[in-house]
C-alpha cells in the first residue's frame, strides 16, 4: 500500500492487509465495515464477476453465432477483436467521467449498459445491431475495468492487496464459469441466444449495491455546493508524461497480449500436438481454473513486498519455461506447461495491484489505470492476430512461440522499471 499524500516518498508502503477504514462514496467519510464498506466490497465483487462473461461466453458460442446470424469470416474476426478495441478506446474516457460524476453513479450506468447490451444483442437477427449492442455491453466493461483499481484505493487504502486479490479472483471465476457453461446452457435451451443472454441477469444484479451508494454520492454532491462543504478540485495527473506511466502501459499490454494469444490459440496448439478437441479445450480451461487461487495470492504478495523484482522475474521464468515446453514437447509435458502458464498469467492480477501501489491518490490511480489499460489493450490486440499470421505462414508453432518469448522479454524489461516503489504523481 502507498502512504497517505502527506508522507515522504522514501517511506515504505504499509503492509497490505493492515486494517483500514472504507470511505463513503462522494463524502470521503469513514464507514463502518459492516455497512458502507461491506456494500462497496460486495458491489465490486459483483462487478468483477461480469467483466469477462460477455466476452468468453461469445467466444465459446462463436460458431453457433456465426451460423445463426450468417456472419462472414471478416465480421467474425471483428467480433473477436471488438473487446480490445472497446477496452482501449472507451476506457480512456473514464477519468473524464469520474471528474464529473461520482464513481458509484458511473458504475450504475456501466452495469446497466452491460445488461442492456447483452440482452439486446440476443434479440436481433441483424449483424450490425448485434455488433452495436455488443459494443454497448463492452463499453460498460471498459469503464468498470478502469474504475475498480481506483475504488480499491479510495475505499480500502490499507487493504490494496487483499481486496484486489478478491475482485481479481471474482473476475477469473466469472471468466471460467461463462466459458464453461455457455455451451451447455445454449444446448439446454436449444439456442445460442440463451447461452449469451443469461449473463444479462448477472449484470443487472451487479447494479443493485451501487444504487444506494450512487444516491448517497448524489446527496453528498448537493451538500458540496455550499461554501462550507466546498473542496478544491483534484489535481490532474497525466501518466502519459511519465516514465512510470509508459512502463505500466507496456507491462499491462505485453501480459495481455500473451493472455489473449493463449486464450485464442492454445487449444489449437494442443490439437496439433495430437490431443482430442475436447481434451485440448479442457487443457485451455485448466489455465484459467488454476488462475483463480493465483489471482487471490498474487496481489497480497505484491502488496507485502518492498520491491516487485522477485515477482516480475519469477513470473517471467514460469512463462518462459512454459513457452519452451510448448515448442519442444507440447504433448508429453502438457499438464506441466498448463500449470506454468497459469503461474505466468499471474502477471495480470499483479499489474492490477501495482496500479494502486504506484499512485498516491484516487485521482492518480484512475488516471494511471486508464492510461495503462487503454494503451495496453491496443498492444494486446496484436497478440492473437500476429500469432495467427505466423502460424499460417509457417505451418507450425516455433515462430509463434518465438514471438511470445520476444513479447515476454519486453514485458520483463518494463516490469523491472515498475518494480521499485515510486509514484506517478511525483513524476
Amino acid at each position: 500500500m502507498t502512504p497517505p499524500p502527506t508522507a515522504a516518498p522514501a517511506l515504505p508502503a504499509p503492509v497490505a492487509g493492515t486494517p483500514g477504514p472504507a470511505r463513503d462514496p462522494g463524502t470521503g467519510r469513514r464507514t463502518h465495515p459492516a455497512t458502507g464498506g461491506a456494500l462497496v466490497l460486495v458491489g465490486m465483487l459483483l462487478v468483477a464477476l461480469n467483466l469477462r462473461a460477455a466476452v468468453t461466453s461469445l467466444g465459446a458460442l462463436l460458431d453457433e453465432v456465426r451460423d445463426g446470424l450468417g456472419l462472414s469470416g471478416t465480421t467474425a474476426g471483428l467480433v473477436t477483436t471488438l473487446p480490445t478495441i472497446a477496452f482501449a478506446g472507451l476506457g480512456a474516457l473514464t477519468p473524464w467521467l469520474v471528474r464529473r460524476v461520482a464513481p458509484a453513479r458511473v458504475l450504475v450506468i456501466a452495469m446497466l449498459a452491460l445488461a442492456a447490451g447483452q440482452l439486446l444483442r440476443v434479440l436481433t437477427d441483424s449483424t450490425w445491431v448485434f455488433l452495436l449492442t455488443s459494443a454497448l455491453a463492452l463499453a460498460g466493461i471498459a469503464v468498470a475495468n478502469i474504475l475498480l483499481p481506483m475504488l480499491v484505493k479510495q475505499h480500502f487504502p490499507h487493504r490494496t492487496g487483499l481486496v484486489t486479490g478478491a475482485y481479481t479472483m471474482a473476475l477469473t471465476a466469472g471468466t471460467t464459469v461463462a466459458a464453461a457453461s455457455a455451451v451447455p446452457i445454449a444446448h439446454a435451451f436449444g439456442s445460442w441466444r440463451a447461452g449469451l443472454g443469461i449473463w444479462a441477469a448477472m449484470a443487472a444484479v451487479a447494479v443493485l449495491p451501487w444504487v444506494p451508494l450512487a444516491l448517497r454520492a448524489r446527496a453528498a454532491a448537493r451538500r458540496a455546493t455550499t461554501p462550507t462543504a466546498a473542496v478544491a478540485p483534484p489535481t490532474r495527473v497525466r501518466p502519459a508524461r511519465t516514465r512510470l506511466g509508459w512502463a505500466m502501459a507496456v507491462y499491462f499490454g505485453a501480459q495481455s497480449l500473451s493472455g489473449y494469444a493463449i486464450m485464442g490459440w492454445l487449444a489449437q496448439l494442443f490439437r496439433d500436438a495430437g490431443f482430442h478437441s475436447e481434451t485440448a479445450g479442457l487443457l485451455l480451461a485448466g489455465v484459467t481454473a488454476l488462475g483463480v487461487p493465483i489471482a487471490l495470492l498474487m496481489p497480497t504478495l505484491a502488496g507485502r513486498l518492498a520491491t516487485l523484482r522477485p515477482l516480475v522475474l519469477g513470473l517471467t521464468a514460469a512463462s518462459a519455461l512454459a513457452y519452451l515446453g510448448l515448442a519442444l514437447a507440447p504433448h508429453d509435458g502438457a499438464l506441466l506447461w498448463v500449470t506454468l502458464l497459469a503461474i505466468g498469467q499471474g502477471a495480470f492480477p499483479m499489474i492490477l495491484t501495482t496500479i494502486g501501489l504506484r499512485a498516491r491518490t484516487a485521482e492518480g490511480t484512475v488516471a494511471l489505470s486508464a492510461f495503462a489499460q487503454s494503451t495496453g489493450y491496443v498492444i494486446a490486440a496484436l497478440g492473437p492476430l500476429l500469432v495467427g499470421i505466423l502460424y499460417e505462414a509457417t505451418g507450425g508453432w516455433t515462430a509463434p512461440v518465438g514471438f511470445l518469448l520476444a513479447a515476454l522479454a519486453v514485458q520483463t524489461t518494463a516490469g523491472l522499471v515498475i518494480a521499485r516503489p515510486r509514484y506517478v504523481e511525483d513524476e
